[in-house]
């Protein structure tokens, strides 16, 4: 089971609020980073955005590898390899 991390935090006039550093550590943000904030029901999520964008991509992208004839990753592995080739090559 996953790690359950609890911590508070104030929030100051303007709304904003600092994340705390044991949970922006869990979520792998550091200063610049972007967080996404996910209302269901009257929970918030809070999760690392470029993590978040992979899985959003990643769930738009199933079963799009076998309608082009990937059955494997190894199917993709020689993809990759044959393209580079044919890049080097020109």
């Amino acid at each position: 089971m996953a790690e359950i991390l609890v911590n508070d935090a104030r929030v100051m006039s303007k709304g904003q609020v600092t994340i705390p550093k044991n949970i922006r550590s869990a979520l792998g943000v550091t200063t610049g980073d972007r967080v996404t904030f996910i209302l269901e029901g009257n929970t918030v999520r809070v999760v690392n955005s470029a993590v978040y964008a992979i899985q959003k991509f990643q769930q738009q992208m199933k079963g799009e590898a076998e309608k082009v004839g990937f059955a494997s990753e190894d199917d993709v592995a020689e993809w990759i390899t044959a393209s580079r080739r044919e890049e080097n090559d020109s």
